[in-house]
């Protein structure tokens, strides 16, 4: 294995994008939670968004191919589901992207969900808080699908979780 750094590491894992929304990665989503040396290789651990999650596979497969690409033969991907993943885990960096990629980034909550469910969701492309929700479950079960009464476009939105 070449001397590689964890900070370099981490580095190259920025660059695995979410199979899902391709304009940020599993570091930004906050799926990445740790990556350790171990004496012959490199674990890192993920949070996937749900369990069920159908880029699962995906997203272990990118990441053990970057970490290979950067010379590392051994690579384990390991999951946990405790404690699940967040949408609090989602970086400022990524909220922005989101919202530049017309999905409006879920609000930050910390735990307390009753708050943010009744919020208004703002759209990604007026900023407007004019918006009517017209379906909770959209492509992805982590996504409502709203629509914007002032510029007139639907748009996504990522669900507080």
């Amino acid at each position: 294995m070449k001397t590689l750094t964890i900070d370099d590491i981490w580095q190259a894992l920025d660059e695995v994008k979410d199979p899902e929304i391709p304009v940020v990665s599993l570091v930004e989503m906050g799926i990445i939670r740790e990556v350790e040396r171990t004496g012959e290789g490199i674990v890192v651990t993920m949070t996937p968004t749900f369990s069920g999650c159908p880029a699962l596979q995906v997203m272990k497969t990118d990441i053990a191919d970057k970490l290979h690409d950067l010379g590392i033969d051994t690579v384990e991907v390991k999951q946990v589901l405790n404690p699940p993943w967040s949408t609090d885990w989602i970086t400022p960096e990524a909220r922005q992207k989101l919202k530049a990629f017309g999905l409006a980034p879920p609000p930050e909550h910390g735990g307390n969900f009753e708050i943010v469910l009744l919020d208004t969701v703002s759209c990604p492309y007026c900023d407007s808080q004019n918006t009517t929700m017209k379906n909770a479950f959209g492509p992805t079960l982590c996504r409502a699908i709203y629509y914007c009464n002032n510029c007139q476009q639907p748009f996504e939105q990522f669900k507080p979780l």
